[in-house]
Order: structure tokens, then sequence, then C-alpha cells
């Protein structure tokens, strides 16, 4: 069966008090086929697991370092995210790849530390506006995948999100079509990628960019879309759900 999984990103937000939002994601999908993550600060990961145990609810990170340990101020490792829980780790999100110039063998490396530690990695990939607008997205995207995605045989060991770098955060989101083809392209990448296994073909490809609960329905059923990587809207639990309840009925 098809993983579908819905995650929040919480980027740069989030203090203590924030972990009330959680609460009602975790009373309305106890009962979920769907799986749920909410990527917290790394200062909330520790708080925000303990507060969804037992629950349909898992808890994940927003970056790691690609070595184990070593003199990195400031950095996190991805054996440091499994120790205190942690069950996936987004890599090479947009915001890191321009603000921090991460290049896709540096993506490629992270995702490998995740998984080398247990953690799923959620590998981000996505075109400008400017490579959309030279004809050159599916170009980009197929280096993304090609480079930035670590070798995993098995299904389930890796996601990718497909983030349009213009729709985050913009209000602005793809037509239907674009979607379609995009998430159509990266499924053959992925097959092209791991030949002779199911991985290809079972690896969760998430959408992201803008997502709401006015136009997540629409972007759901488009096919090769297995759940969404949501931004802005899932700092709140009254944003979060409905989004959530539209891919488990999905």
């Amino acid at each position: 069966m098809q993983i579908r999984l819905i995650a929040g990103n919480w980027k740069m937000n989030g203090t203590s008090d924030s972990l009330r939002e959680i609460t009602p994601v975790i009373e309305a999908t106890m009962e979920f086929h769907s799986a749920v993550l909410i990527c917290t600060p790394f200062t909330l990961i520790d708080r925000a697991i303990t507060h969804v145990r037992g629950s349909r609810v898992t808890i994940g990170a927003q970056d790691c370092h690609p070595e184990a340990k070593g003199p990195h101020t400031g950095d996190v490792s991805a054996q440091m995210l499994a120790e205190i829980g942690a069950t996936h780790v987004i890599t090479g999100h947009s915001e890191r790849r321009q603000h921090h110039r991460e290049t896709n063998a540096l993506v490629r490396d992270k995702a490998t530390s995740a998984l080398d530690a247990g953690l799923v990695p959620i590998v981000c990939v996505g075109e400008t506006q400017r490579d959309r607008d030279a004809g050159k997205a599916l170009d980009i995207v197929s280096g993304q995948v090609r480079e930035s995605l670590p070798d995993v045989p098995q299904s389930g060991s890796v996601v990718v999100a497909y983030e349009p770098v213009w729709a985050i955060g913009t209000g602005r989101t793809p037509s239907l079509g674009d979607i379609a083809e995009m998430h159509a392209h990266i499924r053959r990448l992925l097959v092209e990628k791991f030949p002779g296994s199911r991985g290809g073909r079972q690896t969760p490809i998430l959408y992201g960019g803008s997502v709401t609960a006015n136009n997540a329905a629409e972007i759901f059923s488009a096919a090769n879309v297995d759940g969404g990587l949501v931004g802005g809207a899932s700092l709140r639990a009254r944003d979060f759900l409905p989004i959530c309840r539209i891919l488990e009925q999905a």
C-alpha cells in the first residue's frame, strides 16, 4: 500500500506554548490511516515527542549535519536526532538551498546520514520562477532528484517533496496540470533510479508550496501526489487539521 503522509514544517517558529497546537491534531487523527508528522524547531523536538507519545503523530527535524560528530559548532547530527526519538528529517529545503548555498551533493550526504541513523529523509526538490519561465523546470528537478537522493532500494526509507520555490509562502500554487506533470516526472525518475525494486514506485512524493484547506482537495486528487509538506498552515491546529482530514479522505 502506498504511504500517504502529511508533514508540517514549523520552520523557525514555535516555543513551548506552541505544543498546545499539537493536542487537537493528536485527538483528531487517532484513527487515521495516513501518517501525520510535525517537524518542529530542534529546541522543541524532545518535548514534542513526549507530547505525542501513544498517538498517530510523529515528530521530525528540519535539517541535520552530514557527519555523525565533530567540530561543527551549532550543528546537529542525524544520530542525535534519532537518539531523542525523531523519525524523519527534512533535507534540501529550498530555503536552505538558497540561504545556506546547499548543493545537491550536500543534500545527498545529509540524506545518507539520516538513513544511516535510522531516520527517514524528506528530500526537497523544486524549481524557481526563473527556471519555470525559461522552460527548465523539469530539467532542474531531474538534476535534483538524481543528485540529491541516496541509493535506497527499499520502499518507505525516503520521501521526496516537490516544492516549487516560487510557491512557498507566497499563496501561489501551480496549476493542477503542472503539479500532475511534475509528480509523474519525479515518479519516472524514481523508477529509473531504483530499477528492479518497488522503491521507485512506492516512494512517497509530497507536494509543498502554499498548501491550504482551500486547495488541498484538488492537489491531493492528482496522480502521484501522496501527501503534503505544509509550512505556515501547520502552525495552528485550526488550519492544519482540515488539511490532514482532506488527505485522509482523498
